[in-house]
């Protein structure tokens, strides 16, 4: 009987046979391996970080922060992060808008400038501005001539930082855009606007929700950025220390319970920024279904 057949067909595949324990299985055992794997290499540094500040009590790890080298480590990584992720944002938006919405001589040089610090090391980019603007260098004398401080200084860190951090805008607004396409801009001009006016009312706000992203991206690089700034700071303790390099003199002094309040405290801001990511990617998502 047709009736017949179907229950049985049904119920057939309700029973989880081999294929289905074996799948179960695979899929368990994946679940297991990647847990383990952020267990190992993420969840037991942070329990590692956070216990060893806290490890003489609280008030000794807060105590830290009452030194004036200290302090100053994190308000330049606080003011760098101010002063390098509003420009490379812009630039973002800029390249951004010019390679998915233009046709013009030069689109795949830009594109792959842009990828370059993907490509090059954060030391050899700290190595090129000291080769440029350092003492010795290709601009040294002119800048000495005139008293002009660049390396070892506020603006060879932030140049350092914008280097390594300025892809992230562009490359979280590029497919996007691309994938969005042309026709609501063009019938936006169509009816009388301008330029301006077509991206701040029809293209930004389809976007948003990107340059969001891809602002926190570029805010969480800045602040943690290691190896640049490394080379052109010159570690002058109190004037051109980050906190990633304030933290690595701390533990070279043997101040464990500084060095890493300190680095929790660096920690706290990624995973802020981790929980502004998730909600954001969950916005958009929502909206975008």
């Amino acid at each position: 009987m047709p009736g017949i057949a179907t229950t049985d067909h049904a119920e057939i595949l309700r029973r989880p046979g081999r294929g289905g324990l074996r799948a179960a299985l695979l899929r368990w055992t994946f679940i297991a391996l990647a847990l383990t794997f952020l267990g190992g290499l993420l969840f037991a540094p942070l329990a590692v970080i956070f216990g060893t500040a806290l490890g003489r009590g609280l008030p000794q790890a807060v105590a830290i922060f009452a030194d004036t080298d200290t302090r100053a480590a994190v308000q330049l990584t606080l003011l760098v992060a101010v002063i390098v992720v509003p420009l490379n944002t812009l630039f973002g938006i800029a390249a951004a808008w010019a390679i998915a919405k233009f046709e013009f001589a030069g689109k795949s040089l830009l594109i792959t400038i842009i990828d370059l610090p993907f490509a090059v090391s954060p030391v050899i980019s700290g190595l090129v501005y000291v080769l440029l603007f350092g003492a010795q260098g290709v601009f040294g004398q002119w800048l000495i001539e005139r008293d002009i401080a660049i390396i070892f200084a506020l603006p060879g860190i932030v140049m350092a930082t914008m280097f390594v951090t300025f892809p992230y805008v562009a490359r979280e607004l590029i497919p996007l855009m691309q994938q969005l396409g042309n026709d609501e801009e063009e019938a936006a001009i169509t009816l009388g606007a301008g330029g301006l006016m077509t991206f701040v009312r029809v293209t930004l706000p389809k976007v948003k929700w990107g340059l969001v992203y891809g602002i926190i991206l570029c805010n969480a690089r800045a602040m943690g950025e290691f190896g640049a700034v490394s080379v052109v700071s010159g570690h002058i303790r109190g004037l051109t220390n980050t906190m990633p390099l304030h933290i690595e003199i701390l533990y070279n002094e043997y101040d464990f319970v500084g060095a890493f309040a300190v680095a929790s405290l660096l920690t706290l801001l990624a995973l802020v920024t981790l929980v502004i990511k998730t909600v954001v990617e969950w916005r958009s998502g929502s909206r975008g279904s």
